[in-house]
Parts: C-alpha cells; sequence; structure tokens
C-alpha cells in the first residue's frame, strides 16, 4: 500500500512538473501607454453649459471651443418669434459657415445662412421652421462670414409663434446641443 501511495505521488509529481503554463506577458511601456487613458481636462467641449450674463440659453457646438448664447428669445409682430444669438469659436480652428452648416440643405437660399434652425413645442408636439419669404428665402442671418478662433457673431431667425399657452421651448441648432425648456419672453 506505502508502494502505491509513493508511485501516486511521484505521477502526481511528475506531471505536475511537466505541465507548462505561459504566463502571461508583462505590460511592457508601450502596452501600457496605450492602454491607460490620461484623466479627462476641461474643454470648452466638456465644460459646463451655463448662459453667459444676460444670455436666456447656451449651448456648446460639435465643433470644439464653439458655444451659443441666446439673448433673446420673444415673441413679436406679425405672430412671429423672434431668436437673436451670439456664435462664439473659442476653439483653434475657424468655424467654417460654408455650404449648409447651419442652412437647410433642402432650400439653396440658407447658403451660409442660419435657416436650418428649428423649434420644437413639446406641448402640442409640433416643429417649427424658420419663416421664409415669397421667394423661399428665410427670415433671418445670411451671407454669414466664417467665425475665426477668437471671434463672434451675432446671427437671428424668425419663427412663427406657437400657441400662447406654450411658455417653453426646444431650440435646436445643427451641429450644437438641443436647448431644452426656453423660455419665451413676451
Amino acid at each position: 500500500m506505502r508502494k502505491n501511495i509513493l508511485i501516486v505521488a511521484a505521477l502526481v509529481t511528475v506531471f505536475a512538473c511537466k505541465k507548462t503554463e505561459t504566463a502571461p506577458p508583462a505590460p511592457s511601456t508601450a502596452t501600457a501607454a496605450t492602454t491607460t487613458a490620461p484623466a479627462p481636462q476641461p474643454t470648452a467641449t466638456t465644460a459646463s453649459v451655463a448662459p453667459a450674463a444676460g444670455a436666456v440659453a447656451a449651448t456648446d457646438g460639435e465643433t470644439g471651443g464653439t458655444h451659443i448664447d441666446v439673448t433673446e428669445f420673444k415673441r413679436s409682430s406679425g405672430n412671429t418669434v423672434s431668436l437673436k444669438f451670439v456664435l462664439s469659436n473659442n476653439g483653434s480652428e475657424r468655424f467654417d459657415m460654408w455650404g449648409y452648416k447651419l442652412g437647410d440643405r433642402e432650400s439653396k437660399s440658407d447658403y451660409k445662412g442660419v435657416g436650418g434652425i428649428h423649434l420644437v413645442d413639446p406641448v402640442n408636439k409640433k416643429k417649427y421652421f424658420v419663416v421664409r419669404d415669397s421667394e423661399g428665402k428665410c427670415v433671418c442671418s445670411n451671407e454669414v462670414a466664417d467665425v475665426q478662433p477668437g471671434s463672434r457673431v451675432n446671427l437671428w431667425a424668425k419663427f412663427p409663434a406657437p400657441p400662447p399657452e406654450v411658455s417653453k421651448i426646444t431650440i435646436e441648432i445643427p451641429h450644437f446641443q438641443p436647448m431644452d425648456d426656453v423660455t419665451i419672453a413676451q
């Protein structure tokens, strides 16, 4: 019996020693550098979106450093709503207004304009587009020059007014985050 135990112990030792396992490779400095993400640094695109003094709403753009402050959003004559805003470029590259960046691609007159902005009425589930004249041209800022780094531009647009009971609206500007629950001034 003792001989059997010794044989079993010897076999276990032999098989245990012959088992080969490869340890995972130790991370090299190159591997560690690619798998370890740096701590996020505050930038214009990760900063909180707080309106500037006097602004009623604000949002950041898809392009780093671009920002919009809504300076006026109110009901006006002719059953319309006026939107005035400032587009700031605090990034390192110019914000191109070429093509239909903020315009409606379906309207040729929106080239370098802001006719692609719209309002969303959450109460009535309705979308309001920029007012257009008899030739289809938006009643809004047109022929807007590119916004250079460190520059800002004042822009505007007119919309059909939602019903009087609607006091808050979402403003959607192409390539910028939507601004929800913006109060319509009287």
